[in-house]
């Protein structure tokens, strides 16, 4: 049964495939065999000799042009877009999810994420570690004649590591004076010119993973032909293909990675997913004027046969919506005032933006088996090392 899946699946790109029992399995590739039950694998408590696999193994090497690839080519999209790289802090009081930490209960099938926190000298507050650069770069866009702005940095959760889960990743993240519909086409082009620029410069690194049929289908990904539909049409079709009821209530709470990975091999693509419960995504993003039931403006987006890989959307319009949003979340206003005062200037231009997670994009680009297998480096709950 589980070769005849993997045949059936085969043709839909992406590491991942479902089975009827919620299974997720791995469909291998050229250096890692198939696996059944994923998700069933810890991450490691310790990790192979890292050190010496670096140097002995050639798929290290790849990895390495590969991401020197990636960061090559976003700053060239960027630099051409006239949005300015800006350098943010690491540390922080805010967080993009404090419901989760300031005494909200938080809904565990929700975006929210919990910071990690550190002692920071003598203040009688403790510090947190960014789990996201788009508040800053929200604050960024305050200065004259700055319309664009975006930044490459290391972002920390307190979640455990699993097989698409890094406790410690990287983002590039975009935000601009922009409309979310405008935002979209920013992502896509984005996406272009970096599946578009390996194609061109690392065909032998991508070779060394993929077979050319994937290569050809990473081609035809790059023209940016991305399926779009909104939340409620997901768990329609996710109704339609299981017979489920469970995906008749318009929650989150049903819909996780089994959901996402079926979505693109009904659709055989990216899947872009918009308008989510209002009070189940983190507190910045805008409603969606006379939706009922309440939903964001924000969109995520699936890459084929995997997970989310960007989360981006419009970000609250004015200070009473934000002041509305800080009593429903729970939001602490002296920790948050700068972001406060930010609607207050008459500087101030409503934005979209969004985030790509680094390490996620590898691993589906490179149908890896685990998050740790395509990351030099990786940092999960478990290691600190190498």
């Amino acid at each position: 049964m589980f070769i005849y899946l993997l045949l059936l699946y085969n043709s839909v790109m992406g590491p991942y495939f479902t089975t009827r029992d919620g299974k997720i399995n791995y469909k291998g590739n050229k250096l890692f065999s198939p696996l059944e039950d994923i998700l069933s694998y810890n991450y490691p408590e310790d990790f192979e000799d890292r050190v010496k696999n670096l140097s002995t193994n050639k798929m290290w090497k790849h990895i390495a042009k590969i991401n020197h690839s990636i960061n090559f080519s976003a700053n060239n999209y960027f630099s051409k877009m006239n949005a300015l790289f800006t350098p943010l802090p690491l540390t922080t009081r805010m967080i993009s999810s404090p419901g989760a930490v300031y005494g909200r209960e938080a809904i565990n099938y929700t975006t929210d994420t919990c910071p990690i926190t550190l002692k920071w000298f003598d203040l009688p507050k403790e510090a947190f570690l960014a789990e996201s650069s788009q508040i800053y770069l929200e604050l960024a866009l305050l200065q004259d004649n700055i319309n664009h702005v975006y930044a490459m940095y290391n972002s920390f959760r307190k979640e455990k590591a699993d097989a698409t889960h890094l406790s410690e990743f990287h983002h590039i993240e975009y935000e601009g004076k922009v409309s979310q519909t405008k935002n979209k086409e920013i992502i896509k082009g984005l996406v272009h010119k970096i599946i578009n620029y390996l194609l061109v410069n690392n065909e032998e690194s991508l070779s060394h993973f993929l077979k050319n049929k994937k290569l050809k289908d990473l081609n035809n990904l790059g023209e940016g032909k991305f399926k779009e539909i909104k939340f409620s049409e997901a768990l329609e079709y996710l109704y339609d293909d299981t017979k489920q009821d469970k995906y008749k209530s318009f929650t989150l709470k049903n819909f996780g990675s089994w959901e996402e990975i079926r979505l693109t091999e009904i659709f055989n693509g990216v899947v872009a997913i918009s308008n989510f419960p209002l009070l189940e995504v983190p507190f910045y993003h805008a409603v969606v004027y006379n939706s009922n039931p309440a939903v964001a403006e924000n969109t995520d987006f699936i890459w084929p046969g995997y997970r989310e890989f960007i989360g981006s959307g419009h970000r609250v319009r004015s200070l009473s919506e934000l002041e509305e949003k800080a009593k429903i979340f729970n939001l602490p206003k002296n920790d948050y005032l700068p972001y406060l005062e930010s609607r207050k200037s008459n500087k101030y231009t409503q934005t979209s933006g969004f985030g790509l997670g680094w390490e996620r994009f590898l691993q589906g680009l490179l149908e890896m088996p685990f998050i740790w297998s395509a990351v030099q480096f990786p940092r999960g709950h478990t290691n600190l090392r190498p």
